[in-house]
This record gives structure tokens, sequence and C-alpha cells, in this order.
């Protein structure tokens, strides 16, 4: 049980999930600036604007770096996985994406001529710009900053 209570109290972790949770805020918010309505699915899904795994991965780093310092080798580790995590985010899956709006496109003049077929349509928001991207790493990068300010 003390395991649980240890978790709890990791600092970093908790300052980047808040992180996380405030990108996803963010994109209810824009959401409803865009487009004049609430879409609370946007808090669960994946991409738009800011990229919340960003945020995720940047905040970790950084509170990693703050914490046991920037030349430590645990430092390093959450760098480099940050790097992959938002090289993902704003290459594969955007990549995945744009095809899936293909497929999405063939499928729909494939109905045209033979609507007997079923019509599954592939999800097209997968990744996210690299603009999306940078302004999740900023805004991860803030918020440890302020937390660690603020304690």
């Amino acid at each position: 049980m003390q395991d649980i209570g240890d978790i709890l109290n990791n600092r970093v972790l908790l300052v980047a999930l808040i992180a996380c949770l405030i990108a996803q805020a963010l994109k209810l918010i824009i959401e409803l600036v865009k487009h004049r309505k609430v879409n609370v699915s946007v808090l669960v899904t994946t991409g738009g604007m800011p990229s919340a795994h960003s945020t995720l991965v940047t905040a970790l780093a950084a509170g990693v770096g703050q914490t046991l310092g920037w030349a430590s080798p645990e430092f390093a580790l959450a760098v480099v996985f940050a790097i992959i995590v938002m090289y993902d985010a704003a290459g594969v899956r955007q990549a995945a994406g744009k095809q899936a709006r293909i497929l999405n496109q063939m499928i729909d003049e494939l109905f045209r001529e033979h609507p007997e077929f079923n019509e599954d349509r592939l999800k097209e928001l997968l990744g996210h710009t690299p603009v999306q991207v940078i302004v999740g790493s900023a805004l991860g990068i803030t918020i440890s900053w302020l937390a660690r300010s603020a304690y």
C-alpha cells in the first residue's frame, strides 16, 4: 500500500499528468470557440490543438531535469522518450491520418458505384500538425516551470 502513496507523492509524475489534463481541457475550449458548441468527445480523442502527448512528455522531461539535474541519465532518457513520442504524433500518426482520408474518399467513390458494400469509415484525425506539437511542447515546459516555482 505504501507503493501507491509513493506514486501519489511523485511531483514530477503529477505535474506531467496535470499538464496533460490541461492540454485536453484547452482542446475543449478551442473547439468551443472554433465551432460555437461543446464537443466533449475531444477530451478522449487523438489529434487537435494542442498536442496533449507533447504536453505530457515535455512536462515530464522538464520535471526530471529540474529534479534530478539537466546532466542526469534520467533527463536524457526522458528527452529521448519525448522526441520519439512527438515524432510519432507529428509524423507517423499524421501520415496514417492522411492515408485514412484518401481511403475514405476511395470508399465514398466505390459506394456510389456499388451501394451494397458495408460502409466503415476510417478515423482521419490521428496525429498532430507540427504546430500542434510545438504548442503542446511549449505548454508542457511552461506548466512544469510554473509548478516548480510554486513549490
